[in-house]
C-alpha cells in the first residue's frame, strides 16, 4: 500500500517513432531520434494552450484523439528524415514518377507522402472495421434465410473487429522495422514507469521496469472496440432495422449501418477516453479488469528495448518533465 502511494501518476505520454520517441508533457513536446552517425538529435516545441474542448469530459476524447493522430504523423515523418531512413544512397536511379514528385514538392515530399499514407490508412480502417464486418454479417443473414439473427449483429461485428485488430498487430510485429518500433514503444513505457516511481532516469533504473502501461494507445484502441459493441447494441441500427423502417434493400441498409457507426464513433471514443483516464488514475480491482485486455495486447505491440533505445526515451522524457510536479499530475 505504501508503494502505491509513492507512485506519481503523470499525464506525460509518448509515441514510438522511426528510430526515436516523442514525449508529450503539459508544457512541452519533445522528440529524440538516433541519427545514422549514432548522435541523439532532440527537438522540443511548446505545448499549445488547452481550450475548453480539450478539457470537457466526453468531448475531449475525440478532440484529443484527432490531435494526437495528426501530431503523431508529423513527428513520425520528421523522425524518418532525421534518422536517414529516406536518404538516397545513390545506388538506384530515380524513376520518372519519383523525379516528378521531387520536382513538384522538393523538401516537402516526405510530408506529402505521409499525408497520402494517412488518408489511405484511415480509408483502410473504415473498410476493415466498418464495411467488412457489416458485409459479412449480411452474407451470414442470407445463409440463415428467414431466421432473424439481427439481435446478434453488434456482437458478431465487434468480435470480428477485435480478431482483425489483434491479427493485424501480430502480423506487422513480424516485420523487422515494426519490431524495432515496438522496442522503442517498450522503452517509452519503461521510462514513464521509472519517472512515476520517482527514480532517477538512468538506463539501469529504466531497464527493470514493466513495459506495459494502462494509458497506452494500444489499450485505448482495444477499449474503443469493446465499447463499440455495447453502444451499437443499445442503438437499434441493425441492417434489419433499416430494411424494415425505410424499405431499403440489403446494400443500402449496409451503407446506412456503416454511416450510423461513423456518426456514433465520437460518442464511443469519448466514453473510452474517460474510462482509460480512470484506469490510469486508480489501481483497484475494477480498473485492473478494465486494463487487463489492453495490457495483454501490449505483449504484441511492445518489445524489450536495448540500452541505446532506452537512452533515446530518457533524452525525450527529460525535456518535458515540468519543474512543478503538480503540473503533470494525472
Amino acid at each position: 500500500m505504501k508503494e502505491k502511494e509513492k507512485i506519481h501518476r503523470t499525464t506525460i505520454g509518448g509515441q514510438a517513432l522511426f528510430e526515436g520517441i516523442m514525449m508529450k508533457g503539459p508544457e512541452k513536446t519533445s522528440m529524440a531520434v538516433r541519427k545514422k552517425d549514432g548522435e541523439i538529435h532532440v527537438e522540443e516545441t511548446p505545448a499549445p494552450e488547452k481550450k475548453w474542448y480539450n478539457k470537457a469530459p466526453f468531448i475531449r476524447g475525440s478532440v484529443n484523439f484527432v490531435s494526437q493522430l495528426t501530431e503523431g504523423y508529423k513527428y513520425l515523418s520528421r523522425s524518418m528524415e532525421l534518422s536517414g531512413a529516406l536518404d538516397d544512397d545513390g545506388e538506384e536511379e530515380m524513376s520518372k514518377f519519383e523525379k516528378w514528385l521531387d520536382e513538384k514538392f522538393g523538401d516537402k515530399i516526405t510530408g506529402v507522402i505521409m499525408g497520402i499514407s494517412m488518408v489511405f490508412a484511415i480509408a483502410l480502417a473504415v473498410v476493415l472495421f466498418m464495411f467488412v464486418p457489416t458485409w459479412l454479417f449480411m452474407l451470414l443473414s442470407a445463409l440463415f434465410g428467414e431466421t432473424d439473427i439481427s439481435a446478434f449483429q453488434s456482437l458478431f461485428e465487434g468480435v470480428l473487429k477485435i480478431v482483425i485488430f489483434v491479427s493485424y498487430m501480430a502480423l506487422v510485429s513480424l516485420m523487422k522495422d515494426i519490431r524495432r518500433t515496438y522496442e522503442y514503444h517498450g522503452a517509452e513505457h519503461k521510462t514513464i514507469a521509472c519517472y512515476e516511481k520517482g527514480l532517477p532516469l538512468t538506463v539501469e533504473n529504466v531497464k527493470p521496469q514493466r513495459r506495459f502501461h494502462p494509458r497506452c494507445g494500444t489499450s485505448f484502441l482495444f477499449l474503443v472496440l469493446l465499447i463499440s459493441i455495447l453502444v451499437y447494441s443499445v442503438f437499434p441500427i441493425t441492417n434489419a432495422f433499416f430494411i424494415t423502417a425505410f424499405g431499403v434493400n440489403d446494400t443500402i441498409a449496409m451503407i446506412l449501418r456503416v454511416a450510423s457507426k461513423i456518426i456514433l464513433l465520437p460518442v464511443i471514443v469519448g466514453i473510452s477516453y474517460e474510462i482509460i483516464r480512470l484506469a490510469g488514475r486508480y489501481d483497484n480491482i475494477l480498473t485492473r479488469i478494465i486494463s487487463a485486455p489492453g495490457l495483454a495486447l501490449q505483449r504484441l505491440t511492445t518489445k524489450e528495448p536495448d540500452d541505446s533505445q532506452i537512452e533515446i526515451a530518457i533524452a525525450a522524457m527529460e525535456r518535458v518533465i515540468p519543474e512543478n510536479k503538480e503540473t503533470d499530475k494525472w
